[in-house]
This record gives structure tokens, sequence and C-alpha cells, in this order.
């Protein structure tokens, strides 16, 4: 039976997190956030420091008294965070220190989801080989935190779409013994984006996540929102399409079918086999391929083809937008994601169907923000899984 963090450790968790997200704080700054006396706090922060888990940072900014001192997490402590995001055909890994600083370069592999078991081993085995880095002391790992699309329960471990009613966390756990965390891709997005990037500060925003496929997280009250069964945000089958195409949900309509980058540049490839002169053409794979990265950067290089379909999309994202601002009433709206290495291109449609589908008073209130993480929200989110809910920090 797994033994139950005491009171001290939840406290020392409680403050590793605090600093993990806000990077540097004071001893009275980190009371008042854990709610606990300054004395007992102070006796974390000398553990912390004596671990070497901790450093003093600088002199915090006064406030007319002695200047007090901050303290920030140790990113040459030797512990780590083993990040993976999963999407529809590739997989992509990075080991991070307590910093959120890349220790190992990204690495990437093809990984086809709809493979089921077989998919998880090539999984497994992609992780497996990452940490024989000589590099990596695999004892300083923390855990691994693993984003992936789909219907996930996180706390039961599962992925519903994919993986049926395996425990795929508990059963990644038993071939590579270390903790392992999984959570639906748009709802670690959203997690990024709301402690290191767009909606950082927010209280109530909407993150869009612009990929394969079209999702969303929902960040309500500070929090992420998963209503009641932890499926929340399917902005991607809302029945907004253009078109009547069949979904991968068995329904037709949905957004995905017209607005998805893998749509996307299957509908470019076929325009280019029908003469469309584009730079796509040379930014084809040995196969034939049309990869969505080539699609954004062909874009963002002003490739008419790509300006085009991305466009389209950006505007029936739009709509969806505008939904979304009449049910929740954001204060923002951020497009991250793959898709948001275009944002350029995409802000203007996306921002041009809000105010044309949108109560004024309503869309005047919420900014719609691209991401500056963009395809790396996934890999930070994925690392903010293992802080949030590692008890075997030490």
């Amino acid at each position: 039976m797994e033994e139950k963090p005491n009171k001290q450790n939840l406290l020392q968790l409680d403050v590793l997190r605090y600093l993990y997200y806000k990077e540097a704080l004071s001893i009275n700054e980190l009371s008042k956030l854990t709610g606990k006396s300054l004395p007992l706090v102070t006796s974390v922060i000398n553990n912390l420091k004596e671990a070497s888990i901790i450093v003093s940072n600088h002199l915090a900014p006064s406030t007319g008294g002695r200047r007090a001192l901050e303290y920030q997490l140790n990113k040459a402590s030797e512990r780590y965070i083993i990040a993976v995001a999963v999407d529809q055909l590739v997989t992509r890994i990075v080991a991070f220190n307590l910093a959120n600083e890349p220790i190992l370069q990204p690495e990437e592999r093809t990984i086809d989801l709809t493979k089921g078991m077989i998919a998880l081993d090539q999984l497994i085995d992609f992780i497996s080989s990452y940490l024989c880095n000589p590099i990596l002391p695999v004892m300083g790992v923390i855990g691994i935190g693993i984003a992936m699309p789909g219907f996930v329960n996180a706390e039961k471990g599962m992925n519903r779409t994919y993986f049926g009613n395996q425990h795929i966390a508990q059963y990644i756990k038993s071939k590579l013994d270390y903790d392992v965390f999984i959570d639906n891709d748009s709802s670690t997005i959203a997690l990024a984006e709301l402690n290191f990037g767009a909606a950082k500060g927010m209280e109530d925003v909407m993150v869009v996540n612009v990929g394969w496929g079209i999702g969303l997280g929902m960040i309500v009250n500070g929090k992420l929102f998963r209503g009641h069964n932890g499926y929340a945000g399917e902005f991607s089958h809302i029945p907004l399409a253009d078109s009547n195409n069949l979904c991968s949900c068995g329904k037709r309509g949905c957004l995905e079918v017209d607005a998805s980058l893998l749509v996307l540049t299957q509908k470019a490839q076929c325009e280019m086999k029908n003469g469309f002169a584009s730079k796509m053409t040379e930014m084809l794979s040995d196969d034939g391929a049309l990869s969505s990265e080539a699609m954004l950067d062909a874009a963002n290089m002003g490739d008419q083809l790509a300006i085009n379909q991305l466009s389209k999309a950006g505007f029936l994202i739009g709509k969806g937008i505008a939904t979304l601002i009449h049910i929740m009433n954001p204060q923002g709206v951020v497009i991250s994601g793959r898709g948001a290495i275009a944002s350029k291109i995409l802000m203007a449609p996306i921002q041009q169907a809000v105010n044309e589908f949108s109560i004024p008073m309503l869309a005047e209130q919420c900014v719609i923000l691209p991401s500056e993480l963009n395809k790396d929200a996934e890999l930070l989110g994925a690392a903010t899984l293992v802080m949030e809910r590692t008890q075997k920090f030490f």
C-alpha cells in the first residue's frame, strides 16, 4: 500500500509548486499563499535549502522596511520532469529541469494512436530510449507527464478514445518504473497558458488548441474546468462546418472536419495535385505527405494556398469562439497549440468572425490573444501535470 505524505511533506509540496509557478517568493509571501505560519514555512524553507532543492535568489523589492530574501527552485538540483506531447500522428518528448529549461534536445517520433495497444507499446519504447541518454540521471526523474488527445480520465489514467478501459498510466508505470500522469492535450495546454503564457493572471479564459483537431481548455475562476465527467471542452464537435463531411466522432458538420490542421493539409495537397502553384510542393516529405508545420511555415512566408486554407479555418473557429463568448462570458480567449505558429494569419479572420457573430457588449469585454508558446504549450502542460500531482518529489 502506497504511503500517504504527512502534513510536513504536503506543505513542502505546496511550497515547491508555488515556487514553480511564481519563480521567486519570500517566506512572507509563501506564508500567505499556503495559509501556514511564518515559523512553519521557515522550517520548510530551511529543509528544502539543506536538500539543495531551493536557493535564495535576491532581495525582494523594498516596501519601506528591511528587504526580504526571495527563494526559487534550484535548477541545478538534478531533479527533472519528463514531458511527453502526443498527438494523433507525432509524439514529442523532452526532459525539463525545475525552471522548465530543456536539459536534452526534444525528440519526436511518428506514432499512430489509432493502432491502440501497438501505439502504446511504441510510446513506451520511445520514452524508454529517451531515458537511456547518459546525460540524464534517471534517479533524478520526478515523474512522467503525458498530454494526449481523446476522452481522457486524468484521475484513473485512462484514454477511452484510443485505449478503451485500459488504465494506461498504470500500464506505462509498470513498464518504466516511474510515476506517470496523463491528461487531455487541450487541458494541459490551458494549464500551460494559465501558468506561463498568454492567460497568466486571468481568472476566466478559454484556450483554443488548434492542432490536428480543434480542442478547448476552459479556465473558470482561475482553475481548469472539467465538467461533470471530466470531458468538458469538446469544441471541435460543435456543428459549424461549411461542409457535411463525416467527422471521426460519427456525426456530420463538426467544426473539426473543416478547420483542423489534418483536414487543412489534406485540402492543400488536393489543391496542389489539381495544379495550384504553392511553395508547399517543395516541402513534401519523401512519401509525398504534407506536414502541418510545412503548411504553417508556408503561410508565414506568404504562400497563397496556405493562407487561404488557414483563413477559412480561422473564420470558422471565430464563429465557434463567438458561441463560447455568449455562453461563458470570458475575459479572454487564447489561440494556442501547433496552429498558433501561424497566429498572424489566423487572428484576423477569427476576430472578424467574432465581430460578426458576437453581441458587441460581450465581445468588447473579451480580448483574443495569440499564444507565444504555440506547440511548446503541450510539453509545458505535460510537465505541469507532474508538478501538480506528484507526491514523491524527494
